[in-house]
């Protein structure tokens, strides 16, 4: 009961802030930016809140706990992309764009074919995001009511895609931006206590930490060494490498993450933001690496993989265990407190990813593509509520068959097909100035393609140890993560579309360009 009044609690608290933002989200730059209104630091905690996803919060300490070190490889491919974001992205985009990545895209080339290709890309990439903030959710509520295969995990996931309709629809990036704010408060809170307890249970001795991690894995000193995920073929190891390439490049190609930088008022505040970001995400994920190798002492890698063999529920047993186990009342009341953090940090990332999709399909694909810009400000925001009413729903009824893969991996394919298709043509806008429209409509369309495609045969689909499908085997890309070979033909491409093209620069467009992102001159 105590956990299901905190789950309460804080969707309370979330509506009640939809609510208020619903009274200020009435004009479009309201909707999609929040009004411009947001500081540095407040956007730098809305970044860190809407980074820090389930994937983090549960799946990488996750990984980390029946992996050991290959695990932690994930923590440092998340944070290592934010020094790309950094020097390559944040300012430019946001003194070129206005609401989303197709602004930027479409600044020098014909609008239609680049925002149809950049929207369509953009909705891709944030459902393979929410399909793993979704699955998270239900593997947490299907652990706290011991129903692991039952119906609350498909309630769970129902539930949690109405709420973020709910958020998107009626709060807007106002509503949105203030939950990921709250939500980062209490993340970082809850990942601070368990990491503390964690310490306190080994006397403050890492090393005592992680040698009994290793005792209790199975796995020996192995499972503090890199190779046991990733080292034990060759194809094992360019799948880590595949992998390391989408995790540090996949960020800058994130819509839900370019578009926060528009809620700010100048580029200097974008720069302050993302190093508000940095800082927290940063500290959050040096705790994963006690976090992760903890519950592997103390609860062991089988106790872990019995209860969810992908190893999402560490986090929650965890949190039960250190407050003195489930008999315990202080087990219950920190297993419900650490289940209502993660909720909240689900239910915070999955508002910012509808938004971000839903923003897309209005401004870019209904209002500049089907009405060719013509379309009332009251049109799109209608077009931009239907829109999250739709991908809500195809990410409910995806989500419901990807019940069983890890939420950090599901995460690490949304970063390959941003990589892929989103970030070679975002560079080559920015500092290529020949690349053209057919050069940027091919870099979307041969990344985002041969990324989908290479998912859909890959072993994670079928033949694999946990497929999405299973019963029939029909996978011929070994890989388990397509970035090293998707992100070079997103950047090919590209150039040999510009080249292809008869279509001439626009030098005057290109200068404009480039001033207007280092300087700000013209920026919205």
């Amino acid at each position: 009961m105590l956990t299901v009044g905190l789950f309460l609690g804080f969707v309370a608290i979330t509506l009640g802030i939809t609510i208020w933002a619903s009274r200020h989200s009435r004009t479009a730059n309201d909707f999609y930016a929040g009004g411009r209104e947001f500081s540095g630091a407040q956007n730098g905690l809305a970044i860190a809140g809407d980074y820090m996803s389930a994937a983090s919060f549960l799946g990488i300490a996750g990984l980390i706990s029946l992996v050991g070190y290959d695990g932690f490889l994930y923590s440092i491919g998340f944070l290592v992309a934010w020094l790309v974001v950094l020097m390559l992205v944040a300012e430019l985009v946001r003194n070129c764009g206005r609401y989303t990545m197709a602004d930027v895209l479409a600044f020098r080339m014909s609008q239609r074919p680049v925002r149809t290709a950049a929207g369509a890309s953009s909705i891709v990439v944030s459902i393979f995001y929410l399909l793993a903030q979704m699955v998270g959710a239900g593997s947490l509520v299907a652990l706290l009511l011991g129903d692991a295969n039952g119906s609350a995990r498909t309630l769970t996931i129902i539930a949690v895609g109405g709420l973020m309709i709910v958020y998107v629809t009626f709060g807007g990036m106002k509503g949105t931006t203030w939950i990921q704010i709250v939500k980062a408060a209490l993340l970082m809170a809850g990942a601070v206590t368990l990491t503390v307890l964690v310490l306190l249970r080994f006397d403050g001795n890492v090393n005592a930490m992680l040698h009994t991690a290793a005792q209790t894995s199975g796995h020996g000193e192995a499972f503090l060494q890199p190779g046991l995920q990733y080292g034990s073929s060759l194809t094992s190891r360019i799948d880590f490498i595949s992998l390391a390439l989408a995790l540090v490049l996949g960020t800058a190609g994130l819509p839900h993450i370019l578009v926060r930088f528009y809620t700010v008022p100048t580029a200097r505040a974008a720069r302050r933001s993302v190093m508000w970001a940095i800082g927290l995400i940063g500290a959050f994920y040096l705790m994963t690496i006690v976090l992760g190798f903890g519950a592997a002492a103390i609860l062991g890698s089988d106790a872990i993989r019995s209860s969810n063999a992908a190893g999402n529920t560490a986090l929650p047993l965890l949190a039960e265990e250190l407050g003195g186990g489930g008999d315990s009342i202080g087990g219950v009341v920190l297993l419900a407190v650490i289940a209502a953090v993660a909720f909240a940090t689900i239910l915070a990332v999955v508002a910012g990813l509808t938004l971000a999709s839903s923003s897309s399909a209005a401004h870019d694909l209904y209002a500049a593509v089907i009405h060719k810009g013509r379309a009332s400000e009251k049109e799109e925001l209608a077009a931009a509520r239907l829109s999250a009413i739709v991908i809500g729903a195809v990410a409910i009824a995806l989500s419901l068959t990807a019940q069983k893969l890890n939420v950090a991996f599901l995460v690490a394919l949304a970063f390959a097909v941003a990589a892929s298709a989103n970030l070679p043509t975002i560079l080559f806008t920015l500092f290529w100035r020949r690349f053209n429209t057919r050069g940027t409509v091919w870099a979307i369309y041969g990344g985002l393609v041969s990324s989908v495609v290479l998912v859909i045969f890959s072993p994670v689909v079928s033949g694999g140890p946990n497929p999405l499908v299973t019963g029939v085997d029909f996978h011929w890309f070994p890989l388990a993560n397509p970035g090293i070979v998707s992100i070079p033909i997103g950047f090919l491409a590209g150039w040999i579309g510009t080249l292809r093209s008869k279509e001439e620069p626009d030098d005057s467009k290109f200068a404009e360009m480039e001033v207007r992102s280092l300087t700000g001159a013209g920026a919205y």
